[in-house]
C-alpha cells in the first residue's frame, strides 16, 4: 500500500504535528527549551521538545514538538520536576489524540503517553560476538560494567566471566 499524503503536510510547520505522527511513537526527547515561536506568527514563546532521533520515518527529518499545557503536565510527571531543564534523556511516547479542544473545535492533537515507553533490552550473551568484545574493552577500560548494564542487561554469570577476561 502506498503511503497518502496528510492535507495538512502543505502547510509546512517547523514544528511536529497530528499530520506527521501516524501511529503510537516513541521518541527519545533530548532536551526541552523555552524558544520563541519559529513561525513568527507571534512574538509567544513555547516550551519546545527537540529529539536524539533526527529522522521520524526514512528520508523525512523529525521537527521539534511544542510542549502546550497538557503536554508539560505531562512531562512534568514523567520526569517528576516542574523544571524543564529536568527533561532531558526521557523516552516518550507521542500519538494523536482527534478530541483536543482547540477554541471552539476539537481537532486532532498532539498527546504525550503519561507511561513511559518500555523498552526491550539487550540480553548480552557471548554469541553477541562484536558487543561481547566491546563488554570486555569496557570492563578493561573502567574496571566495571556500569557503564555497560546501562544498554544490555548480562546475567551475573555472564558478567563474571566478562571481568575475569577484562583482568587477563
Amino acid at each position: 500500500m502506498t503511503e497518502k499524503t496528510h492535507y495538512r503536510k502543505a502547510f509546512n510547520s517547523p514544528y511536529l504535528s497530528s499530520a506527521d505522527i501516524v501511529g503510537p511513537t516513541i521518541l527519545t526527547v533530548s532536551h526541552v527549551k523555552l524558544e520563541n515561536d519559529a513561525t513568527k506568527k507571534t512574538k509567544d514563546m513555547f516550551n519546545t521538545a527537540h529529539f536524539v532521533e533526527k529522522e521520524l520515518r526514512k528520508g523525512e527529518k523529525l521537527k521539534p514538538m511544542i510542549l502546550n499545557a497538557h503536554n508539560s503536565k505531562v512531562m512534568k510527571g514523567i520526569c517528576n520536576s516542574h523544571f524543564i531543564d529536568d527533561w532531558n534523556n526521557i523516552k516518550i511516547t507521542v500519538y494523536v489524540d482527534s478530541n483536543v479542544r482547540f477554541g471552539r473545535d476539537t481537532v486532532d492533537g498532539l498527546r504525550i503517553s503519561p507511561e513511559q515507553p518500555e523498552i526491550k533490552r539487550k540480553n548480552l550473551t557471548p554469541e553477541h560476538k562484536q558487543m561481547w568484545a566491546n563488554a570486555i574493552a569496557a570492563a578493561k577500560r573502567d574496571g566495571n560494567l556500569d557503564c555497560v548494564l546501562e544498554h544490555v542487561d548480562i546475567s551475573d554469570e555472564y558478567q563474571k566471566e566478562i571481568m575475569e577476561l577484562a583482568s587477563v
